[in-house]
């Protein structure tokens, strides 16, 4: 049949899908940036929540871990072991006092015959009922022994005493399984040797398992599936079930004192020592011991309140108590959301509520949902950027760095000046005197056709062309830039908030070369104690040194030999926070020294010299410059004319993209002129 749907018009209050791949990976964009880790990354997005396109925020896991500890401590704070005993105290308490008012109603009635003999009979019966009861143990075991042997006066203490073994007898198999009750309304007869057959059944095929043999799984649910009503899809589901009740029995009785378990024990010996069910039971209980340790046998709970429990009610108490635990510790151990995936929702939304189950199944599709839109992807077991990650995560750079920008201070990228180059702008005019005779041949013969049809009939073919006809196709200059990226990562970057922002940087500006300026050049270069060539691919991950050093001088170097294979302008972007503290000696090793020496400024001021030589402008942006940065900064821009900014990390973006992109225009308006000339 057909699902039915409504529809209603738009009006701006619904709400849409509430979690997509590219505002999750817009959250993910910082932290890989700063860490250079993706599985990272998204712990920490799991430990803090995301929020969904709508705005909303789902709790993450550490929100979520507060909740079950808060959900343990009202258990235990409310909550009194003792009242398991009590209940059942109470309850034959009960049962005696019917028997003792029955015992009086009895003799009651016999004196009141007139039959000396029957009167009689009735006091030494009462005396002798009477004597048993108050010799009755105080010890639930012991009383529920000798009552089960007693005769009983009244036949309505001896139903409710019956139905009392049965509901206690039920609550102790309910321990393994759940739904005994419905499945066994009684607990003798015909009923109790199918269940004791079921219980043989169920162990034999967990030590076929355990043999390595084929245990028989279907064959097992064809014929006892009606004790399963969870209906388990195979064994494995099947023993976290059993495992997980009959570890919530042994926690409850781990939680007792001695004197309570004691008490607990024997009853149960008691009442299942005529069911042949008491090796069973242990056997079950050795196998799923055996077979899944991790389900925490040992755990106990220390209940401090005053509310009593009843059997079935602690038990259920302390099965609620084990799923907190487990689910505690699939969060604490989650290495990726897809671990939150083995879950259960339904269990979630009964311990935490609806918002946690939610959160939750959002969570553990994060990856998947990245992996799908091709951001992220698995290798070595880790997960890692693909390029189109690589891509998104300089494009979100790209943005933020754009969005603090004004429309003023950013130009266009455009140039005003047209002529002759190699890019066509797919536009077209009509010829002039003294334009590059670029003929485009489609709009000078529709010229043609459209004067001839204006002429009239007389005109014949072929086409006739005359100058008038002729339309050239526009060209705009192309200029090329070639840029190196000299990005500090000395360990002074992060320790004063400087290395994400310029990281960030680094990112947009290969975002908006790539993008923008395809023809472009730019490289990528880390230094600290030493330098070090990067690739795009690398530069998300890279993260600062360390070490000790600002080694401005191998940089330089290493820039120069990386611009000398290029062509067009030239340029070194340099972002640091410090001067030069170290360099290459002639032998090739690392010389170290802080306040700088003067060894090490003279051989990075050579080094400049040479760059200035081969045409390559340094451009600086120093952030948090010091009188030290300062007086070294100025005496490079001295031999280089190149520029200095002083920034710091909130507008060192603005900074550099707006530099980069008037560096572009005034080399393009420096060749119109010079073509113009």
């Amino acid at each position: 049949m057909a699902g039915r749907f409504t529809y209603s018009r738009w009006d701006g209050t619904q709400k849409g899908f509430d979690l997509d791949a590219d505002g999750l990976f817009d959250q993910l964009t910082d932290d890989v940036l700063y860490h250079g880790d993706v599985n990272a990354a998204l712990r920490r997005l799991l430990n803090d929540g995301v929020r969904d396109r709508n705005g909303e925020r789902l709790p993450g896991l550490r929100e979520m871990l507060d909740r079950l500890r808060e959900q343990r401590r009202l258990r235990l704070d409310r909550h009194d072991l003792g009242g398991v005993y009590q209940e059942i105290a109470d309850e034959l308490n009960d049962i005696v006092d019917e028997e003792r008012h029955a015992i009086e109603q009895a003799t009651a009635a016999a004196e009141r015959s007139g039959d000396e003999r029957r009167a009689s009979a009735a006091r030494d019966s009462a005396a002798d009922r009477n004597f048993r009861l108050g010799v009755l143990p105080d010890d639930l075991a012991g009383k529920v022994r000798e009552l089960s042997v007693y005769d009983f006066e009244s036949g309505d203490a001896r139903r409710r005493f019956e139905q009392l073994l049965d509901k206690l007898r039920q609550q102790l198999m309910q321990q393994a399984f759940d739904q005994l009750s419905s499945s066994m309304q009684s607990v003798s007869g015909a009923e109790m040797q199918r269940t004791k057959d079921m219980m043989a059944a169920l162990n034999e095929m967990i030590e076929r398992r355990m043999r390595g043999d084929d245990p028989g799984f279907d064959d097992f649910m064809a014929q006892y599936g009606d004790f399963f009503p969870e209906d388990p899809r195979d064994l494995d589901e099947l023993l976290q079930q059993l495992a997980r009740r009959m570890a919530a029995m042994q926690a409850m009785l781990n939680s007792m004192s001695p004197e309570q378990r004691a008490q607990l024990q024997q009853l149960s010996d008691q009442l299942l020592s005529d069911m042949d069910l008491r090796w069973q039971m242990d056997q079950l209980g050795r196998n799923l011991q055996q077979l899944l340790p991790e389900m925490g046998w040992g755990q106990q709970y220390g209940f401090e309140g005053s509310d009593p429990m009843g059997m079935a009610q602690a038990m259920q108490t302390m099965q609620e108590l084990g799923d907190l635990d487990q689910l505690e510790n699939l969060l604490r151990n989650a290495a990726s959301p897809g671990a939150l995936a083995e879950a259960d929702m339904d269990r979630v939304r009964d311990l935490l509520g609806d918002d946690a189950a939610q959160s939750l199944d959002h969570l553990a599709q994060l990856t998947r949902m990245l992996e799908e839109q091709g951001l992220i992807q698995q290798k070595e077991g880790r997960l890692e950027l693909t390029p189109n990650g690589l891509r998104k995560i300089g494009s979100n750079a790209l943005r933020d760095v754009y969005s603090k920008l004004t429309n003023d201070r950013m130009g266009q990228h455009q140039i005003d000046a047209l002529g002759q180059g190699h890019e066509r702008t797919y536009e077209t005019k009509t010829y002039e005197f003294g334009d590059p005779f670029n003929l485009d041949l489609q709009r000078t013969i529709r010229n043609a056709l459209s004067r001839r049809a204006v002429l009239g009939p007389d005109e014949q073919t072929p086409v006739k062309l005359s100058p008038e006809d002729f339309e050239i196709e526009r060209t705009e200059h192309v200029t090329r830039s070639s840029t190196v990226l000299m990005l500090d990562l000395s360990m002074s970057m992060p320790m004063r908030d400087n290395f994400l922002p310029a990281k960030k940087v680094a990112m947009a500006l290969h975002s908006l070369i790539t993008s923008q300026f395809p023809r472009d050049y730019m490289g990528l270069i880390g230094f600290s104690e030493t330098a070090y060539t990067l690739t795009v691919a690398q530069l998300p991950e890279v993260s600062w040194d360390f070490a000790y050093g600002t080694n401005m001088h191998h940089g330089f170097t290493l820039a120069r030999q990386m611009l000398a294979r290029q062509s067009g302008t030239k340029q070194i972007i340099m972002i640091t926070d410090g001067e030069p503290t170290a360099h290459i000696t002639a032998g090739g090793d690392v010389y170290f020294n802080y306040p700088p020496v003067s060894a090490t400024v003279e051989a990075t001021l050579r080094e400049v010299v040479r760059c200035t030589r081969e045409g390559i402008r340094i451009n600086t942006f120093m952030l948090d410059a010091d009188s030290g940065l300062r007086s070294f900064i100025e005496k490079l821009t001295a031999i280089n004319r190149g520029r200095a900014f002083f920034t710091n990390h909130e507008t060192l973006g603005d900074y550099v993209l707006v530099d980069f992109i008037e560096h572009k225009q005034r080399v393009a308006r420096g060749r119109s002129a010079r073509r113009a000339g």
